[in-house]
């Protein structure tokens, strides 16, 4: 009742915004069941071997009786993700490093930014002959393969953030005596942490993109392996398990790096609202 006479007291325009608020609450629930619907519509057509849900249901638990290689579902997730986490964090350092250096420095960006330009062009698979030749088939190889594949992104956005600060900052510097030093570390790179963290997004979601298709060209672990595994042996609704965690995964992963930003860069959350 205290709502209802509330919402009376509310111009249109709150009200509009009110009713905005709700559908946007509303949608994602909604476009969620429609994918389910869709989905036991395509399942149960005839001559359909798109598994069902109840299938994939099924055979997660299966996977909990009977394990793969020893490992259940969360087994060959973790195996993935502690993949990714090491290439990201080498990824990161290396990356935001020398971002900087090339962004920053115009004598460097001249020697090294046309030899990125050209490493860039390189797909991250298409290093994998390469890698399994001179490192087997191992772990070190797929960690190596993602790293190459994170670490585009945070070296072209972190470049971007600091050869594009706003003059008006550096003259503020200029007008305070601040030294090279300074300009670089309290004014270019925190003006910089916004495209500095759009490259880590994309890192992150490059990098768990690479490391799945990693493990299905070599490995006997992780989620792109399961899916493999089910391919080969004709295990579709193991291979749509498989595709359904890539997705919860990948979106879980989205909202951590989201959260990070925020505590990091407050003011992102100020500018999307």
């Amino acid at each position: 009742m205290k709502k209802e006479k509330e919402e009376l007291f509310l111009s249109e325009y709150e009200r509009r915004e009110l009713l905005q608020s709700r559908i946007y609450r509303v949608l994602p629930v909604a476009a969620i069941l429609l994918l389910l619907l869709l989905w036991v519509a395509v399942s149960r057509g005839e001559a359909s071997k798109f598994p069902s849900p109840t299938a994939v249901w099924e055979r997660y638990l299966k996977l909990l009786d009977r394990p793969i290689k020893n490992l259940g579902l969360f087994g060959h997730i973790w195996a993935s993700l502690q993949r990714v986490f090491i290439a990201l964090g080498a990824a990161w350092v290396i990356g935001i490093s020398f971002g900087i250096l090339i962004g920053w420095n115009k004598k460097a960006n001249a020697l090294l930014g046309p030899i990125f330009t050209a490493f860039r062009a390189v797909p991250p698979l298409a290093w994998v002959p390469l890698v399994t030749m001179w490192f087997g088939i191992g772990e070190f190889p797929k960690v190596l393969i993602v790293f190459v594949g994170a670490l585009m992104p945070v070296v072209v956005n972190t470049q971007a953030g600091i050869a594009n600060v706003q003059k008006e900052y550096m003259d503020i510097g200029t007008i305070f005596h601040a030294n090279g030093r300074q300009m670089l570390l309290e004014i270019a790179i925190p003006s910089a942490f916004d495209a500095i963290f759009a490259g880590i997004r994309n890192s992150t979601s490059a990098g768990w993109m690479v490391v799945l298709a990693a493990e299905m060209l070599g490995g006997k672990s992780g989620v792109g392996f399961l899916i493999v595994r089910g391919m080969d042996s004709g295990d579709y609704p193991l291979c749509l398990l498989s595709m359904i965690c890539i997705g919860v995964v990948g979106y879980l992963l989205a909202i951590v790096i989201q959260f990070l930003e925020r505590i990091i860069c407050p003011w992102t959350a100020k500018k999307s609202n």
